[in-house]
């Protein structure tokens, strides 16, 4: 029996005030009426009493327990259930029995999501910090170019033909890297918000991806690195966004290469058959990335401290991009590194 309900209760403490009042009533007899210990209507007399004292009691204490308890643990309860579940949707009847138990469950429960909640906000707010931080660090590099270009042109600069086309070429790279910035964030709002939609058609991804590694060549080029493709001849046909898919392959694919060992590096391509998607791996050798950064990879402007020790360049919107494209097929992105050894990006697409 669970003794915390509020019939169980009164009931144990009428049971525990009528006992003490039979053992009080027999030791008062036999200290001062012995005799009526032998008398029949004694015990008919201490039977009736017992009864109506274990019913008072009983009414008096489950009417307080109900009257000035338990509605207001239920009214706490109510409340805490109605929160939890929310003004649209339908509220679960709460129970009668074992209120106490009930509430507690619900507030331990509450507690740790509330606290679930708090860690998830504070982590908010401080990617929401660093996020305003690399806007402005963004912005503020190509913006105090071109106002130096300007302010220069403007003290005479422009009458001096060394320097005036030179500095308006400067400035009009600055403007174009502002533009591309403010053109990146705007396709991560539309294909955050589903604004965009996908122009899915089949295609070959591995020529997609040779086509991909010819654009690049001249940076790969000028690095050093190596491209390859296991399976070069070979055909696989997707599903998706071609253009899209093909904006994935480039972010990734030129972020090997910025990140990669200059001078040897080697970065490569594999496809492997999933059953009903193909993952694409891009494989490589370069400087790696630290365990704490890899869950943060993926959002906007973020950037490692060893990616920025080997290069300044780079927005670091290109995976943040090439994420929400995944995604918005319905597929998934995954990256894994080790320090030294090198990084490797892997994305599905549906086989077709």
């Amino acid at each position: 029996m669970k003794f915390h309900e509020p019939k169980n209760l009164a009931f144990l403490n009428a049971l525990i005030i009528t006992l003490i009042y039979i053992v009080f009533f027999f030791l008062s007899v036999v200290l001062l009426f012995p005799l009526l210990l032998n008398n029949f209507y004694f015990y008919l007399v201490l039977l009736i009493s017992s009864g109506l004292l274990f019913l008072i009691v009983i009414i008096i204490f489950r009417y307080t327990l109900d009257r000035f308890i338990y509605s207001k643990i239920r009214l706490i309860y109510k409340s805490i259930h109605m929160f939890k579940v929310g003004k649209k949707e339908k509220p679960v009847a709460f129970p009668e029995h074992d209120i106490i138990e009930n509430v507690q469950s619900e507030v331990d429960t509450w507690e740790k999501e509330k606290q679930k909640e708090i860690e998830q906000l504070k982590q908010l707010e401080q990617y929401r910090r660093d996020f305003i931080g690399n806007v402005s660090h963004e912005m503020k590099t190509p913006l105090f170019n071109i106002q130096g270009y300007v302010s220069t042109l403007l003290d005479g600069g422009l009458e001096d033909p060394s320097i005036n086309r030179e500095y308006l070429k400067r400035t009009e790279k600055s403007v174009e890297r502002l533009i591309r910035v403010i053109e990146d964030l705007d396709e991560i709002s539309q294909l955050e918000s589903g604004h965009i939609k996908l122009n899915k058609t089949r295609f070959d991804l591995v020529a997609l991806t040779h086509e991909v590694i010819e654009m690049l060549d001249m940076k790969a080029l000028k690095h050093q690195i190596m491209i390859t493709v296991n399976d070069p001849e070979k055909h696989i046909l997707v599903e998706g966004d071609k253009d899209k898919i093909r904006l994935v392959l480039t972010n990734i694919i030129d972020n090997s290469i910025r990140y990669g060992k200059t001078g040897s590096g080697h970065t490569k391509v594999t496809f492997f058959d999933m059953d009903e998607n193909i993952l694409t791996e891009i494989t490589d050798d370069g400087i790696g990335i630290d365990t704490p950064d890899l869950v943060r990879v993926f959002e906007r402007f973020y950037r490692t401290d060893r990616g920025r020790s080997v290069t300044r360049k780079g927005k670091g919107l290109g995976l943040a991009i090439a994420k929400h494209i995944v995604e918005a097929h319905q597929q998934t992105i995954q990256v894994r590194s080790t320090i030294g050894v090198g990084t490797t990006f892997g994305f599905t697409l549906k086989k077709v």
